[in-house]
């Protein structure tokens, strides 16, 4: 017999963990680790400033901003990224994109996988209950100081 799972953070944080143990998986063999992930899917979008990166890795992994600064050193090393020459902002390289493009090729197949068989209005519900959960977290971090 089997039980219906409760939505709560252990249940949403088991999925998030197992997913990331897959995508991490799929990422080492290109050098590139978690937190570097976010910022080379950021700045497919286009150049991006420092600032605009800090504050968006920061608010979605939850990191400090000497962690950011350490990743966007790293993918610079790398040469993964570079800075503009006429402003702070940091671009994707040649070899940036290319590893960027393994990382969607990666996340798009790990998805099909995982999500294959689920009900898109299951699925649908189950993004807007924790998209209210994000929300509704981020509001309580932000009113309390840390």
């Amino acid at each position: 017999m089997s039980t219906v799972p409760t939505l709560n953070g252990q249940v949403i944080g088991q999925a998030h963990y197992a997913t990331r143990a897959l995508l991490e998986r799929a990422t080492a063999p290109l050098g590139v680790e978690f937190n570097q992930v976010l910022a080379l899917n950021v700045l497919a979008k286009g150049p991006a400033e420092r600032a605009h990166l800090t504050h968006r890795i920061t608010s979605t992994l939850k990191v400090d901003e000497q962690e950011v600064q350490r990743v966007l050193a790293t993918l610079v090393d790398a040469n993964l990224a570079q800075a503009d020459d006429d402003a702070p902002r940091l671009r994707l390289t040649d070899a940036g994109h290319a590893v960027q493009a393994r990382i969607a090729d990666a996340v798009a197949d790990i998805s099909a996988r995982l999500y294959a068989d689920i009900p898109t209005d299951e699925a649908s519900a189950a993004a807007r209950a924790l998209t209210v959960v994000t929300q509704r977290a981020n509001a309580e971090l932000a009113a309390t100081p840390t």
